[in-house]
């Protein structure tokens, strides 16, 4: 949280927005008593958002107000059904010219229209808000307010004396702005006591990407940066930045155990708990396997693990461990395993935050993994801003003494590979999968390159898969270069009788 000056303790004199995340970002709310901008272009949620804090206060028993120059209550109502929600408990004052505006009869001579209809809007304006003395107030849009005033200085002047107005009536006011005629009018900005801005991330494929940010927040505290949010039915969810530094809890201690001995011996006893593992590799090479094979032993000792799934479907999945020896579904069932199935062309990396901590701070996931890293990246709309997440998530669930494994592909089969992105230095534990060839045979091997908290053996070992599970061999001897992906045999005549069986 960032301080931007002396600020009252959270949630004293605070409105809710009626959207968690936003409380979140806000320490609690909108500052009671003041006037806000909520700035964005067309489509990016101020109406529904801007809906959803009236709701809220009518629950809660305040009076309420929306005041619209532009959207009918008609087309309010149609935005609140498609949200489920009814607008009985709130009020709409219109002002919007119809069809008499039209007529001829109607049009000024003496007078330019926009100074009468500007007088007309803003007299009807005041009038309505002394007859509900509203608590909460919706003034939709500034855009409309601009264009009758006729001049940018009118226009400053009217709004600040509507700022004016509304504080000296205990009211907390949210003034909508699409941004169509001045996009950076950083004068009202100054006006107002807060400025929500809301925008569009286009992306080539899939949903568009939604951000806000709070650009000031007079005198108060709040979470800057960018936090994603979705528009869906039931409004606005905010997904609020991580900062790991937020979450600090007592240091977890022991090893969570894969349950095959070869493989916690290879680890020098297995993967210390609050700590993240990267295995990397070539595709086909068993790095979601050995994932799901620590998922699967933390179910059977009783805790909870949670999976974060992009590539593979759920049932190629759930036959693949059957196979291996991993029958997962009473355990999903029991929700000692939680599968999250995910496409990144429909998910913001905030959004993936948010489900990953309600695992971990909801249902108490102890180990979880994420599989693949590739996937996440390609919901990223840039390499940077992925590393920045990663380094957040993986820094708050170390701390939450959470064990976190995560899956990145390597291009390419043999020879040179490459990672899409160097994930490496965040990760506490490295283990590396590779091929290599026995007599015409294509084999498995894996070994451990790095572990921040402790000893793990050197040796690199071929790793099996059988209908009871997963093995592993005796350290490779009769290869060099198995890490390379292309290995050189150095071993007696008989390949079948160098790293098999003469170990």
């Amino acid at each position: 949280m960032t301080i931007k000056s002396e600020s009252p303790t959270r949630g004293s004199n605070r409105v809710s927005t009626g959207i968690a995340g936003l409380d979140d970002i806000l320490a609690g709310g909108w500052p009671a008593n003041h006037v806000y901008l909520v700035e964005g272009n067309p489509g990016t949620g101020k109406t529904t958002l801007a809906l959803q804090f009236l709701l809220e206060g009518a629950r809660g028993g305040d009076s309420v107000l929306y005041v619209t120059l532009s959207e009918s209550k008609h087309e309010l109502e149609g935005i609140a059904e498609s949200h489920g929600w009814s607008l009985d408990a709130v009020p709409v004052f219109e002002y919007i010219q119809g069809e008499e505006s039209l007529r001829p009869e109607n049009e000024y001579s003496a007078l330019y229209p926009s100074e009468v209809e500007f007088h007309d809007a803003m007299q009807g304006v005041l009038n309505k808000v002394e007859e509900v003395r509203p608590a909460r107030l919706v003034f939709d849009s500034l855009s409309e307010i601009r264009l009758l005033a006729g001049s940018s200085l009118r226009y400053r002047r009217q709004i600040l004396a509507l700022k004016h107005f509304f504080l000296h009536r205990n009211c907390t006011v949210l003034m909508l702005d699409d941004r169509t005629s001045e996009p950076h009018d950083i004068q009202l900005q100054s006006i107002a006591h807060g400025v929500l801005m809301l925008e569009p991330l286009e992306r080539d494929y899939g949903i568009e990407r939604r951000r806000l940010r709070m650009a000031k927040l007079r005198g108060s505290r709040f979470r800057e940066g960018f936090h994603d949010y979705t528009i869906e039915t039931g409004g606005v969810h905010v997904f609020p930045r991580l900062v790991a530094s937020e979450s600090r809890f007592p240091q977890t201690r022991g090893v969570a155990k894969s349950n095959v001995p070869a493989l916690d011996a290879l680890l020098g006893g297995g993967l210390p708990r609050g700590t993240s593992t990267l295995l990397t590799g070539p595709a086909g090479s068993g790095k979601s396997s050995v994932a799901v094979h620590y998922l699967f032993a933390a179910a059977q000792r009783g805790e909870t693990a949670a999976l974060f799934h992009f590539d593979e479907g759920r049932n190629t999945l759930l036959t693949r461990s059957s196979q291996l020896g991993m029958d997962l579904g009473p355990f999903i069932d029991s929700g000692r395993i939680e599968l999250h199935q995910f496409d990144p062309a429909e998910i913001s990396p905030g959004e993936f935050t948010a489900v990953v901590r309600d695992a971990v701070e909801q249902h108490g996931a102890r180990v979880i993994a994420i599989d693949s890293l590739n996937g996440f990246l390609n919901a990223m709309s840039g390499e940077l801003q992925l590393l920045l997440q990663m380094h957040e998530l993986c820094a708050y669930l170390n701390q939450r003494g959470v064990v976190t494994l995560i899956v990145l592909s390597q291009s390419g089969l043999l020879g040179s590979m490459e990672a899409p992105i160097d994930v490496s230095y965040l990760a506490d534990n490295v283990i590396l999968h590779r091929y290599f060839e026995v007599g015409g045979e294509v084999r498995k091997a894996i070994s451990v390159l790095k572990k921040r908290t402790g000893y793990h053996e050197q040796t690199v070992r071929e790793l099996r898969f059988h209908e009871a599970g997963i093995d592993l061999g005796e350290p490779i001897t009769a290869f060099h270069g198995v890490l390379t992906a292309l290995p050189a045999y150095t071993g007696p005549n008989s390949a079948r009788e160098g790293p098999m069986h003469g170990r």
